[in-house]
Protein backbone atom coordinates (compact mmCIF):
# COMPACT_ATOMS: atom_id res chain seq x y z
CA UNK A 1 0.00 0.00 0.00
CA UNK A 2 1.59 2.97 -1.08
CA UNK A 3 1.66 6.05 1.13
CA UNK A 4 -0.94 8.25 -0.44
CA UNK A 5 -3.47 5.82 -0.35
CA UNK A 6 -2.13 5.00 3.17
CA UNK A 7 -3.16 8.71 4.48
CA UNK A 8 -6.08 8.78 1.98
CA UNK A 9 -7.91 6.41 3.65
CA UNK A 10 -7.08 7.37 7.29
CA UNK A 11 -7.42 11.23 6.88
CA UNK A 12 -10.55 11.35 4.37
CA UNK A 13 -14.36 9.61 4.76
CA UNK A 14 -13.50 6.19 3.44
CA UNK A 15 -10.71 4.11 1.30
CA UNK A 16 -10.61 5.50 -1.86
CA UNK A 17 -12.33 3.92 -4.41
CA UNK A 18 -9.45 3.27 -6.95
CA UNK A 19 -7.03 1.61 -3.71
CA UNK A 20 -5.71 -1.42 -4.88
CA UNK A 21 -6.94 -5.12 -3.40
CA UNK A 22 -4.32 -6.04 -0.65
CA UNK A 23 -4.38 -9.03 1.67
CA UNK A 24 -2.49 -7.46 4.94
CA UNK A 25 -1.47 -11.45 5.65
CA UNK A 26 0.71 -11.42 2.35
CA UNK A 27 2.74 -8.16 3.22
CA UNK A 28 6.07 -8.46 5.09
CA UNK A 29 5.18 -8.35 8.79
CA UNK A 30 1.62 -8.76 8.40
CA UNK A 31 -1.13 -6.63 9.50
CA UNK A 32 1.15 -5.85 12.21
CA UNK A 33 3.44 -4.25 9.74
CA UNK A 34 0.53 -2.52 8.00
CA UNK A 35 -0.71 -0.74 10.96
CA UNK A 36 2.34 0.27 11.97
CA UNK A 37 3.19 2.11 8.43
CA UNK A 38 -0.54 3.68 8.71
CA UNK A 39 0.76 5.28 11.77
CA UNK A 40 3.87 6.46 10.69
CA UNK A 41 1.68 8.25 7.78
CA UNK A 42 -0.73 9.43 10.06
CA UNK A 43 -0.78 13.01 10.78
CA UNK A 44 -2.84 12.39 14.01
CA UNK A 45 -4.63 9.88 16.00
CA UNK A 46 -6.56 7.41 13.81
CA UNK A 47 -9.74 5.62 15.45
CA UNK A 48 -9.70 1.78 15.64
CA UNK A 49 -12.53 1.67 12.84
CA UNK A 50 -10.61 3.57 10.12
CA UNK A 51 -7.75 1.36 10.61
CA UNK A 52 -9.86 -1.68 9.99
CA UNK A 53 -11.26 -0.22 6.76
CA UNK A 54 -7.75 0.69 5.65
CA UNK A 55 -6.53 -3.38 6.03
CA UNK A 56 -9.63 -4.86 5.66
CA UNK A 57 -10.32 -6.56 8.94
CA UNK A 58 -12.72 -6.36 11.88
CA UNK A 59 -12.39 -3.22 14.22
CA UNK A 60 -12.29 -6.06 16.94
CA UNK A 61 -9.61 -7.66 15.52
CA UNK A 62 -7.56 -4.07 14.67
CA UNK A 63 -8.01 -3.15 18.58
CA UNK A 64 -6.47 -6.55 20.08
CA UNK A 65 -3.56 -6.42 17.45
CA UNK A 66 -3.34 -2.53 18.59
CA UNK A 67 -3.37 -3.33 22.09
CA UNK A 68 -0.46 -6.28 21.19
CA UNK A 69 2.35 -3.94 19.41
CA UNK A 70 1.47 -1.34 22.11
CA UNK A 71 2.28 -3.89 25.06
CA UNK A 72 5.32 -5.18 22.82
CA UNK A 73 6.53 -1.81 22.79
CA UNK A 74 6.88 -0.96 26.33
CA UNK A 75 8.80 -4.71 26.94
CA UNK A 76 5.75 -6.62 28.09
CA UNK A 77 6.89 -9.66 25.79
CA UNK A 78 10.27 -9.90 26.04
CA UNK A 79 11.98 -7.42 24.16
CA UNK A 80 13.66 -4.46 25.25
CA UNK A 81 11.24 -1.19 25.65
CA UNK A 82 11.34 1.06 22.82
CA UNK A 83 12.15 4.90 22.24
CA UNK A 84 8.16 5.36 21.42
CA UNK A 85 4.94 4.18 22.70
CA UNK A 86 1.34 3.32 20.76
CA UNK A 87 -1.23 4.69 22.87
CA UNK A 88 -5.09 4.98 22.60
CA UNK A 89 -6.58 8.72 23.05
CA UNK A 90 -9.66 10.57 22.52
CA UNK A 91 -9.71 10.66 19.07
CA UNK A 92 -7.72 7.46 18.23
CA UNK A 93 -4.54 5.50 18.16
CA UNK A 94 -1.22 7.40 17.88
CA UNK A 95 2.11 6.77 17.94
CA UNK A 96 4.44 8.49 20.85
CA UNK A 97 7.84 9.14 22.13
CA UNK A 98 8.49 6.84 25.24
CA UNK A 99 7.60 9.10 28.26
CA UNK A 100 10.75 7.89 30.04
CA UNK A 101 12.45 9.16 27.36
CA UNK A 102 11.14 12.91 27.71
CA UNK A 103 14.60 14.30 29.17
CA UNK A 104 16.68 12.76 26.27
CA UNK A 105 14.16 14.20 24.06
CA UNK A 106 13.90 17.79 25.49
CA UNK A 107 17.58 18.21 24.97
CA UNK A 108 16.62 18.05 21.26
CA UNK A 109 13.68 20.08 20.74
CA UNK A 110 14.50 22.64 23.61
CA UNK A 111 16.62 25.05 21.48
CA UNK A 112 14.82 26.86 18.78
CA UNK A 113 11.59 25.22 19.75
CA UNK A 114 8.77 27.99 18.25
CA UNK A 115 5.87 26.05 18.70
CA UNK A 116 6.18 25.37 22.41
CA UNK A 117 3.33 27.25 24.50
CA UNK A 118 4.39 30.33 26.70
CA UNK A 119 3.66 30.21 30.43
CA UNK A 120 0.71 32.18 30.23
CA UNK A 121 -0.62 29.93 27.19
CA UNK A 122 -0.03 26.93 29.62
CA UNK A 123 -1.72 28.75 32.69
CA UNK A 124 -4.90 29.97 30.71
CA UNK A 125 -5.39 26.06 29.20
CA UNK A 126 -4.70 24.95 32.83
CA UNK A 127 -7.80 27.34 33.79
CA UNK A 128 -9.98 26.37 30.73
CA UNK A 129 -9.66 22.50 31.34
CA UNK A 130 -10.33 22.40 34.68
CA UNK A 131 -13.07 24.88 34.89
CA UNK A 132 -14.64 24.64 31.34
CA UNK A 133 -17.46 25.45 30.02
CA UNK A 134 -15.87 29.00 30.57
CA UNK A 135 -15.88 32.57 29.34
CA UNK A 136 -12.61 34.54 28.07
CA UNK A 137 -13.59 36.94 31.22
CA UNK A 138 -13.73 34.12 33.67
CA UNK A 139 -10.48 33.18 32.88
CA UNK A 140 -9.24 36.73 32.88
CA UNK A 141 -10.22 36.64 36.66
CA UNK A 142 -8.15 33.67 37.62
CA UNK A 143 -5.12 34.96 36.14
CA UNK A 144 -5.80 38.82 36.90
CA UNK A 145 -4.87 39.61 32.72
CA UNK A 146 -6.57 40.05 29.86
CA UNK A 147 -6.26 36.76 27.85
CA UNK A 148 -7.92 37.56 24.62
CA UNK A 149 -5.03 36.51 23.03
CA UNK A 150 -3.66 33.92 24.85
CA UNK A 151 -7.20 32.36 24.01
CA UNK A 152 -6.71 33.41 20.36
CA UNK A 153 -3.45 31.21 20.49
CA UNK A 154 -5.30 28.24 22.15
CA UNK A 155 -8.20 28.31 19.30
CA UNK A 156 -5.01 28.26 16.53
CA UNK A 157 -3.41 25.30 17.94
CA UNK A 158 -7.14 23.46 18.48
CA UNK A 159 -6.44 22.81 22.11
CA UNK A 160 -9.71 24.86 22.67
CA UNK A 161 -12.76 25.71 21.30
CA UNK A 162 -16.21 27.28 21.62
CA UNK A 163 -18.45 25.05 23.34
CA UNK A 164 -21.49 27.35 23.47
CA UNK A 165 -22.82 30.65 25.25
CA UNK A 166 -23.31 31.75 28.49
CA UNK A 167 -26.87 32.25 29.16
CA UNK A 168 -26.77 35.13 31.05
CA UNK A 169 -24.20 37.18 29.42
CA UNK A 170 -24.10 36.14 25.75
CA UNK A 171 -20.50 35.44 25.81
CA UNK A 172 -18.47 32.29 24.42
CA UNK A 173 -17.87 29.65 26.79
CA UNK A 174 -14.76 27.61 25.73
CA UNK A 175 -13.34 23.99 26.46
CA UNK A 176 -10.73 21.95 25.42
CA UNK A 177 -10.92 19.30 22.20
CA UNK A 178 -9.76 15.88 21.63
CA UNK A 179 -6.20 17.48 20.09
CA UNK A 180 -5.92 18.65 23.57
CA UNK A 181 -6.58 15.08 25.22
CA UNK A 182 -4.42 13.23 22.45
CA UNK A 183 -1.68 15.70 23.19
CA UNK A 184 -1.57 14.86 26.76
CA UNK A 185 -1.66 11.45 26.20
CA UNK A 186 -5.47 10.90 28.23
CA UNK A 187 -9.10 9.62 27.25
CA UNK A 188 -11.11 12.04 29.04
CA UNK A 189 -11.15 14.84 31.33
CA UNK A 190 -11.29 12.30 34.40
CA UNK A 191 -7.61 11.85 33.89
CA UNK A 192 -6.53 15.35 34.65
CA UNK A 193 -4.92 15.37 37.88
CA UNK A 194 -7.08 16.69 41.01
CA UNK A 195 -5.75 20.49 41.13
CA UNK A 196 -9.49 21.67 40.51
CA UNK A 197 -9.96 22.47 44.53
CA UNK A 198 -6.80 25.00 43.82
CA UNK A 199 -9.03 26.93 41.23
CA UNK A 200 -11.68 29.38 42.26
CA UNK A 201 -15.54 28.44 41.78
CA UNK A 202 -17.36 29.33 39.22
CA UNK A 203 -19.82 30.86 40.88
CA UNK A 204 -17.49 33.22 42.92
CA UNK A 205 -16.57 34.49 39.70
CA UNK A 206 -19.81 35.50 38.35
CA UNK A 207 -19.52 39.54 39.21
CA UNK A 208 -16.00 39.26 38.22
CA UNK A 209 -16.18 37.29 34.79
CA UNK A 210 -18.87 38.91 33.11
CA UNK A 211 -17.63 39.09 29.68
CA UNK A 212 -17.87 43.46 28.37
Amino acid sequence: MSEDVAADGVAGTGVPEDAPEVDVADLPGGAEAALEALLMVAEGPVPAERLAAVVGLPADDVRALLAALAAEYRGETGGRPRGFELREGAAGWRIYSARAQHDVVARLVRDGQTARLSQAALETLAVIAYRQPVTRGQVSAVRGVNVDGVVRTLLARGLVAEVGQDPLTGAALFGTTSEFLDRMGWTSLDELPPLAPHLPGLDALEDLGAER
